[in-house]
C-alpha cells in the first residue's frame, strides 16, 4: 500500500513524461496505471457518496477531488504498454488487442472529469449530481469491457 501510494505522488511531482521515459520494465508500467487508477478512485469516491446523499455536500471538498480526479484521470493511459498485459494487473488482454476502442473510452472518460472538475467550481449540487453519473458512466464502459472482476 505504502509502494502504491509513494508511486502515485511521484507521477504528481514528476509528471507522466518524465515518468515514462524512466520506465523499463512492465511492472513499473502496471504499478503506474493501479497507482494512478486507486488516486481516480481515492477522488471519485468522496464525489459519487456526495452524490448519493451518503456524504453531506460540500463544495470546497467537491472541488479538490473533481480537480485532482481530472488531472490523474489522465495518467493511467501511459501504463498501457506492450509487454504489460500479464503479471498484477486487472486489465483484460483485449485492451492491447483494440486499442483505438481502449483509447476512445479513456479519452471519453477524461473529458467527464474535466467536466466535473468545471460543475464543481460552479456549486451547483444538482449539477454536480448529474455530472457525477455522466463520469460513472464513462468509467463503467471501460471497466465492463476491459477489466477483470
Amino acid at each position: 500500500m505504502k509502494k502504491s501510494i509513494a508511486a502515485a505522488i511521484g507521477v504528481l511531482l514528476l509528471g507522466p513524461g518524465l515518468i515514462a521515459v524512466a520506465q523499463t520494465k512492465p511492472e513499473d508500467s502496471i504499478k503506474l496505471r493501479r497507482s494512478a487508477m486507486f488516486l481516480v478512485g481515492w477522488n471519485f469516491g468522496p464525489l459519487g457518496a456526495m452524490a448519493q446523499g451518503k456524504r453531506p455536500y460540500d463544495k470546497e471538498a467537491a472541488v479538490k477531488h473533481a480537480t485532482v480526479l481530472a488531472f490523474v484521470s489522465k495518467l493511467p493511459l501511459e501504463g498501457f504498454v506492450p509487454g504489460t498485459e500479464t503479471g498484477e494487473t486487472k486489465a483484460k488482454p483485449e485492451i492491447f488487442q483494440d486499442m483505438d476502442d481502449f483509447k476512445a473510452k479513456m479519452d471519453k472518460m477524461n473529458q467527464e472529469t474535466a467536466k466535473l472538475a468545471q460543475v464543481a467550481q460552479n456549486g451547483d449540487f444538482d449539477a454536480l449530481k448529474a455530472q457525477v453519473g455522466e463520469t460513472g458512466k464513462a468509467c463503467k464502459a471501460c471497466h465492463d469491457k476491459y477489466r477483470n472482476k
